[in-house]
């Protein structure tokens, strides 16, 4: 039995798929389905099971055949809101519950692998996996970072990989609002109103030109599996393409895409001004160093997979 955590959200449903096409036929969802509208994320998986985040931990703590019975914890949920300021319930969302996920997967030797973020960066130019690098510019950020700080200086023996993913997109996001990706974005305001807008320049960028390492969800997934498959390697690791690019090319790709529609510049918005990674960048020294060798999508293949997708 594998367990997915956030199952029901972006990446975790887009895991469980891959994990199903790959031939993983014993998985079991975890998730909060409060926002029921997140449904439509996992109606067409063949899962074994869906149980809620609270009664999964009480099968946990009291369920010693359950426990036992597990292969591997993915574990990708989260509040993943950079906007939500609500330190304590971030940090028990994000840090305690993770670290009870852990702490069973350690003491039975069962493989566990996390998302953590590349928010943990903040605002550093430099995104090699080493605290000198780590300054968050959020709480979000900060209760991934404070993961990877306890994952390290436990340093199980079991296999425990935590992945920073930088900024994914593709299907299945619908129903992150404001939290989707910018290629999300931009393909709804294309339809609705001919136009992508974008950011006016900021901390020395042009227009458009704030560059993001933006990541298909599916080599994502493909990492994930990776790891699952070699049992052997443990660490934590960037998860992205090692390649910049601009938001203007997202929103070209999209244009591309659609045949039609066109670029507007609007106003940095003032409440983003010091807490906005205008640059970031994936060293994946680390992850090549342990033979993984998934390769990355650039934004034009993409956003042409994601929208092929979505419009079928």
């Amino acid at each position: 039995m594998y367990i997915v955590t956030g199952g029901a959200g972006f990446i975790g449903s887009n895991l469980v798929k891959s994990m199903l096409d790959a031939g993983y036929d014993d998985i079991v969802i975890v998730d909060d389905l409060t926002d029921g509208h997140k449904f439509v994320n996992i109606a067409d998986l063949e899962i074994a099971d869906y149980l809620d985040r609270d009664d999964f931990l009480k099968r946990m703590d009291s369920d010693t055949k359950f426990v036992d019975d597990i292969e591997a914890i993915l574990h990708q949920g989260a509040c993943s809101e950079t906007t939500e300021w609500d330190g304590r319930y971030m940090m028990e969302t994000n840090y305690e519950y993770s670290k009870r996920l852990l702490h069973h997967c350690m003491d039975r030797d069962t493989p566990f692998i996390y998302a953590s973020s590349a928010a943990v960066y903040g605002a550093s130019p430099e995104f090699t996996e080493t605290p000198e690098n780590e300054a968050p510019l959020n709480v979000y950020g900060y209760s991934k970072l404070q993961f990877d700080r306890y994952v390290r200086r436990l340093q199980p023996e079991s296999q425990v990989v935590g992945l920073r993913y930088f900024n994914v997109y593709g299907p299945r996001e619908q129903h992150k609002g404001s939290m989707a990706s910018v290629a999300f974005h931009f393909n709804n305001q294309v339809i609705e109103d001919g136009e992508a807008r974008l950011f006016e320049g900021d901390d020395e960028y042009d227009d458009g030109e704030q560059l993001r390492d933006f990541v298909y969800v599916d080599d994502v997934c493909d990492v994930n599996l990776w790891f699952l498959e070699n049992g052997d390697k443990s660490g934590i690791f960037n998860c992205g393409t090692g390649v910049a690019q601009a938001f203007n090319d997202v929103a070209n790709a999209v244009i591309d895409w659609h045949d039609s529609g066109e670029i507007r510049y609007i106003p940095f918005p003032e409440h983003l001004k010091g807490a906005y990674q205008s640059f970031t960048e994936a060293d994946l020294t680390a992850l090549r160093a342990t033979g993984c060798d998934v390769e990355f999508r650039e934004v034009a293949d993409g956003v042409e997979a994601y929208l092929d997708q979505i419009a079928d």
